[in-house]
C-alpha cells in the first residue's frame, strides 16, 4: 500500500517515466504473444527462433525500466526514513514493487488489444482485423499466454531488486577521524622510570607526525573504469568476425533467418553484432572518462576544466547507456542497409520491435542524464552559492554534449559501415 501512496504522490515527470515502463512493456508483451499465435499457426516452423529475436526488446525494456527505477525520488534514502522503517532495503522493495506493477499494466494492456485484434474482445474500432494472422481459429493457451506476460515484469523486478540492493557500509579513515600517515590517540609522556634515569624530568611530549602530502579532504582523481580494454578487444574482435565473413563478397546462404526475410544471415555476421554491441556497451563508460581527460587538456580554463571534471565523475553512470546507444544506431544502420537490397521488406512486428529497442535506449540515456543531474545537485548549488554563473555552468553542458558527440558519432559510424560490409553486394 505504501508503494501505491508513493507511486501516486509523484511528480507529473516521474509518472510520464512510469507511463513509458508500462507502455514499453505492452509493446514487448504484444510481440511475445505474437510469436505465440506464428507458434499456434505454424507448428515447428522456426517459432523458437522467433521468440529468442524478442531477447533484444525484452532486454532493452528491463535496461529502461531499471534506470527508470534508479531515478525515482519516492524510492531515494533521506533523512528521517529509517527511523520510521523505511530503510535502504524497504526503499528497495518499494522499487522493486512500483517496477512491478508498471510492466504488469503494460502486461494486460498488450493482452487487451492482442485479444481485440484476435476478434476476442469486440465492441472497439479495429475488431478482429488481424484475426488471419493471430491465429483467431484456435484457442489460445493459458499456460503459454501468461508465461510470457510475466517474462517481463519478473526479469525487470529482479534486475531492480539486484541493482538497487543495499550495499554493506565499510568504516574508512576518514569517518573514524584518523589522518592517513598520522598515528591516532593523544600523545604521552613516559611513565617515570620506564626508559628516563631518576631524578631526571621527563622530556616534552611529541606531536604526532603526520604525512604533509595527505590530505583526506580533498577529493582526488576519479579512477578511470575497468571495462575499457575488454570493450575493445571485443569490440576488435566482432568487427573482424564481421570483417572475415564479408571475405566472399557475398552473404553466404544458409543461415539464421531475420524476423520479416525469407533468406538467412550467416551465423558469423550475427555474432560479429553481438561481439561488437557487447564491446560498446563494455567500452562506454571508458571512452565517456576519455573524454573528461582530453576536455582538461592543455591549459585549460574554468569551464573546460568543469566539464571534464564532471564527465569523469558521470563515466560510470552515462557511458553505458551510451554504448547501448551507439551499438543500437550501429545496428540500425546495418538492417538499413539490409532491408534496402533485393530481400523482402520488414514487416510491422520487426518494425515493432526495432523501434522498441530504439526508443528504450534513447529514453535510458535521457534517464540517466536525469541521474547523474540529481547526483550533482548539491554541487551546482554550491557553485551558485560560490558565484558561478548559470552561463558557466551552460557553457560546460554544452561542451560535454559536444565532446561526447565527437567521440561518440565517428565511433559510431565507423562500426556501423563495418558493421554493414558483410550485407553489401
Amino acid at each position: 500500500m505504501l508503494a501505491f501512496r508513493l507511486a501516486r504522490g509523484a511528480r507529473p515527470v516521474v509518472q510520464l517515466r512510469r507511463l513509458l515502463v508500462a507502455a514499453a512493456s505492452a509493446g514487448t508483451g504484444f510481440l511475445l504473444l505474437c510469436t505465440l499465435a506464428y507458434a499456434m499457426e505454424h507448428p515447428g516452423a522456426g517459432a523458437g527462433l522467433r521468440l529468442a529475436w524478442c531477447a533484444a526488446p525484452i532486454a532493452a525494456t528491463v535496461y529502461f525500466a531499471v534506470a527508470v527505477a534508479r531515478t525515482d525520488p519516492g524510492t531515494r534514502p533521506r533523512s528521517g526514513l529509517s527511523a520510521v522503517g523505511l530503510g535502504p532495503g524497504r526503499l528497495m522493495v518499494l522499487a522493486t514493487i512500483s517496477t512491478a506493477v508498471a510492466c504488469t499494466l503494460g502486461s494486460m494492456v498488450a493482452l487487451l488489444f492482442f485479444l481485440h485484434l484476435r476478434g476476442d474482445v469486440s465492441g472497439l474500432p479495429f475488431d478482429g482485423a488481424a484475426a488471419d494472422l493471430l491465429a483467431a481459429d484456435r484457442p489460445l493457451p493459458l499456460a503459454a499466454v501468461l508465461t510470457l506476460l510475466v517474462l517481463v515484469p519478473l526479469a525487470a523486478s529482479v534486475a531492480s531488486a539486484f541493482v538497487l540492493r543495499p550495499r554493506s557500509t565499510r568504516t574508512t579513515a576518514k569517518a573514524a577521524g584518523i589522518t592517513r600517515g598520522t598515528k591516532a590517540g593523544p600523545a604521552t609522556a613516559p611513565r617515570p622510570g620506564a626508559g628516563a634515569k631518576p631524578g631526571s624530568e621527563p622530556p616534552p611530549p611529541t606531536a604526532p607526525r603526520s604525512d604533509p602530502g595527505a590530505d583526506p579532504t580533498a577529493p582526488g582523481p576519479t579512477p578511470p573504469p575497468s571495462g575499457l580494454p575488454w570493450g575493445v578487444a571485443l569490440l576488435a574482435a566482432g568487427l573482424a568476425v564481421e570483417t572475415y565473413t564479408s571475405r566472399s563478397g557475398t552473404v553466404p546462404r544458409p543461415g539464421v533467418p531475420l524476423p520479416g526475410s525469407a533468406d538467412g544471415s550467416p551465423v558469423g555476421v550475427l555474432a560479429g553484432w553481438a561481439l561488437t554491441a557487447l564491446g560498446l556497451v563494455l567500452a562506454g563508460p571508458g571512452f565517456t572518462y576519455l573524454c573528461g581527460r582530453l576536455l582538461q587538456a592543455v591549459r585549460p580554463g574554468a569551464v573546460r576544466l568543469l566539464a571534464g571534471r564532471v564527465l569523469q565523475e558521470e563515466a560510470r553512470r552515462i557511458g553505458r547507456p551510451l554504448g547501448v546507444l551507439c551499438a543500437v544506431a550501429s545496428g540500425a544502420y546495418a538492417s538499413i542497409v539490409l532491408y534496402a537490397g533485393p530481400r523482402p521488406e520488414a514487416g510491422p512486428l520487426t518494425t515493432l520491435g526495432a523501434l522498441l529497442v530504439a526508443g528504450c535506449a534513447v529514453l535510458t540515456l535521457a534517464t540517466a542524464s536525469v541521474e547523474a543531474r540529481q547526483a550533482r545537485s548539491d554541487t551546482t548549488s554550491a557553485l551558485l552559492r560560490l558565484g558561478a554563473s548559470a552561463t558557466v555552468l551552460r557553457g560546460s553542458v554544452a561542451l560535454r554534449a559536444g565532446a561526447l558527440l565527437a567521440v561518440f558519432g565517428p565511433l559510431t559510424w565507423v562500426v556501423a559501415q563495418l558493421a554493414a560490409l558483410p550485407l553489401t553486394p
